[in-house]
């Protein structure tokens, strides 16, 4: 089983995509154990403040340093942690490869990064990881970090009904997913694809193959070219 324990500046945000779907399930079925942890239960200011102006002057507030090192420390006395990520738009590119990675892991913390990021003694002493889920800038680290979990969570053995669907997903192999279909085989004269009720596995493995190919080279050239010189 899989411990992931989210800090965050506002926990709430967490909650509720947490108990749903199929993270939701691993948490029933005790495959995922994740904690959602308050930053302002840990600071030491009697205002329970977690923030100040950044030194130099400039817009916005910043996360201090004091409130994320006793959370984090405290966790650490507890338990031995794999990994302490941050969320942010300077991080890493989050990619399929990250969450296969994360997903053998044991123990992990993800710092949810909020207002205009956080004191860079954090990042300097804390952090052994950094990601950002694209050239885009958002409120704060909560939803990249509800990102990465259900990303490596659904991972997870048992977690999926069909063990084989999280293998053949998009990314998995550097190339996006085809057109899937279901019932009815003509809706509103729109047909299935012949190939698909052949019942002939070999041309339906080999049609999947090549309008993922076709898809890929498409809209993700640049996926494209790591498959071609891969393979």
């Amino acid at each position: 089983m899989i411990r992931i324990d989210l800090i965050s500046a506002v926990p709430d945000l967490l909650k509720s995509p947490l108990e749903h779907s199929i993270v939701g399930r691993a948490r029933e079925k005790e495959l995922a154990e994740i904690v959602i942890h308050d930053l302002r239960d840990h600071t030491e200011d009697k205002h329970r403040k977690i923030d100040d102006y950044p030194y130099g002057g400039g817009a916005g507030m910043v996360l201090t340093a004091q409130p994320i090192f006793s959370c984090v420390e405290k966790l650490q006395q507890e338990r031995e942690y794999d990994e302490i990520l941050f969320t942010a738009p300077d991080g890493e590119k989050f990619k399929q490869k990250h969450a296969n990675q994360l997903s053998m892991k044991g123990n992990i913390i993800i710092l949810c990064g909020h207002y205009k990021g956080v004191d860079q003694r954090v990042r300097d002493e804390l952090i052994t990881g950094e990601f950002s889920i694209g050239d885009v800038v958002l409120s704060g680290g909560e939803l990249p970090a509800l990102v990465i979990t259900d990303a490596l969570v659904r991972l997870l053995p048992g977690v999926l009904g069909d063990a084989e669907s999280a293998l053949t997903d998009s990314f998995q192999n550097d190339l996006l997913e085809g057109p899937v279909y279901t019932r009815p085989a003509n809706f509103r004269g729109l047909k299935v694809p012949d190939v698909l009720m052949s019942g002939d596995h070999k041309k339906i493995e080999e049609w999947r193959s090549m309008k993922s190919e076709e898809r890929t080279k498409q809209r993700r050239p640049d996926l494209y070219e790591n498959f071609k010189k891969k393979n």
